[in-house]
């Protein structure tokens, strides 16, 4: 049995089919880890990851849901 693994990442615009390429791979069996997913675990309210940005933002980045205005911290 070969021990050496491949990793690949997938890098690419909107629209340019890297959650097709992910699906296909699951498809296979292939672990996926997808960041996106991770960031938004990591910065759901009363995370680490989410008062660290409300401080460093204020509270101006919160929709009236408290959830980060994503848009708005893609824009700062």
């Amino acid at each position: 049995m070969d021990s050496t693994m491949l990793c690949v990442a997938l890098t690419g615009g909107i629209g340019s089919g890297k959650t097709t390429v992910a699906n296909f791979f699951a498809k296979l069996d292939i672990a996926v880890i997808d960041a996106d997913v991770i960031a938004r675990e990591v910065t759901q309210p009363h995370t680490q990851g989410y008062q660290a940005i409300v401080k460093h933002f204020g509270e101006t980045i919160l929709l009236p849901s408290a959830e980060l205005d994503r848009r708005k911290l893609r824009q700062l």
